[in-house]
């Protein structure tokens, strides 16, 4: 059997009191005596009322939540980007729903499509890597919803950005490489399709350039992410007649791995080959050697984008300019570099 939802009728009757001030006092107003709602706010506990939010969302068309959609859960990052998020939106009374795309452009695309069936007020979204083609988002802008991509983003939409700068973190993780004497420096780069990865490329690049190292194609291999790949390749790499005396990794998982195999080989860090990161995983300060990583504001990551996403909402001027915010990185030098 249903059990009754209580309603400001039940509370009105209850304290003989009138819809409308019942309302008023659930909601706060100035013009409710302050013995009154008291009473209001304590049988509203004492018979657990929750307001109709379904209700409310119809007379205001707000529902107050927001959507976030993030490509993966695996690694440490997306989760603190969205505690970053969701402390700056609870505290300006949204509720968000999160979905995980499990790096799947068909999931990111059916996650769009119920987000907008719920009437999300705004969308906070770091897309996957097999997505290429964006109208699924696009959908949101024509129908006036705001979106905001952070970390891994669509250059192509006017809509507002949060990232770090992927390249001056690799131009400085490699040049530290140079500086430690190394001269033969593979890159394990994300997939093309990722912005985040052709800018740390372009960062190892130019710091092998200015450097005057050669570039040598054979030691850059761009891949999929997952780490039974990068296993393969970080082999491949050790393979070659002449093996990198270093690797810089598009992320740290890949480098952690990069680790096990050549810990595995028995070879030595980082006199036989030294190992860069990206992120900061917390797990690279507990591996052995530790990992030298680039540090990036992960949860500020969040928060920016939220702001970014509120100041929208809050702005009833229809001449909306995007920005984009870089925010900086820092390197953490640790034992898979340092020379002993």
């Amino acid at each position: 059997m249903k059990g009754h939802q209580t309603t400001i009728i039940d509370i009105a009757n209850a304290l003989n009191l009138s819809k409308s001030t019942v309302s008023r006092a659930l909601t706060g107003h100035p013009n409710v005596k302050t013995k009154t709602r008291e009473q209001v706010l304590a049988l509203a506990a004492q018979m657990d009322y929750q307001r109709n939010q379904l209700a409310i969302s119809l007379l205001t068309s707000q529902t107050k939540t927001i959507g976030i959609m993030v490509p993966e859960f695996l690694s440490f990052f997306f989760p603190k980007v969205i505690i970053g998020a969701q402390e700056v939106l609870a505290k300006a009374g949204y509720n968000v729903v999160i979905c995980h795309s499990n790096e799947s452009y068909e999931t990111e695309m059916a996650n769009a499509r119920g987000l907008l069936a719920s009437r999300v007020d705004g969308l906070l979204v770091s897309h996957t890597k097999e997505t290429r083609n964006f109208d699924h988002f696009r959908i949101f802008e024509r129908k006036g919803i705001p979106v905001v991509f952070f970390n891994r983003i669509c250059e192509d939409m006017a809509v507002s950005k949060v990232t770090v700068d992927d390249y001056q973190g690799a131009f400085r993780a490699v040049e530290h490489l140079i500086e430690t004497g190394k001269r033969w420096i593979a890159h394990l780069a994300g997939p093309d399709s990722l912005q985040n990865s052709r800018n740390r490329l372009n960062g190892y690049l130019d710091a092998l350039k200015k450097h005057d190292l050669a570039v040598d194609s054979s030691l850059i291999i761009s891949y999929d992410l997952t780490l039974d790949k990068a296993n393969i390749y970080v082999n491949h790499l050790l393979n070659l007649p002449q093996p990198p005396d270093a690797l810089f990794a598009i992320n740290d998982p890949t480098a952690i791995e990069a680790l096990k195999v050549i810990k595995a080989r028995g070879l030595r860090m980082p006199d036989d080959i030294a190992v860069v990161g990206f992120s900061d995983d917390p797990i690279s300060a507990l591996v052995e050697p530790g990992l030298t990583t680039v540090a990036q504001p992960v949860t500020e990551i969040g928060e920016q984008a939220a702001r970014l996403l509120l100041s929208q909402l809050q702005n009833d001027d229809d001449r909306f300019e995007p920005e984009t915010v870089v925010l900086p990185t820092y390197l953490i030098i640790r034992g898979s570099s340092r020379p002993s």
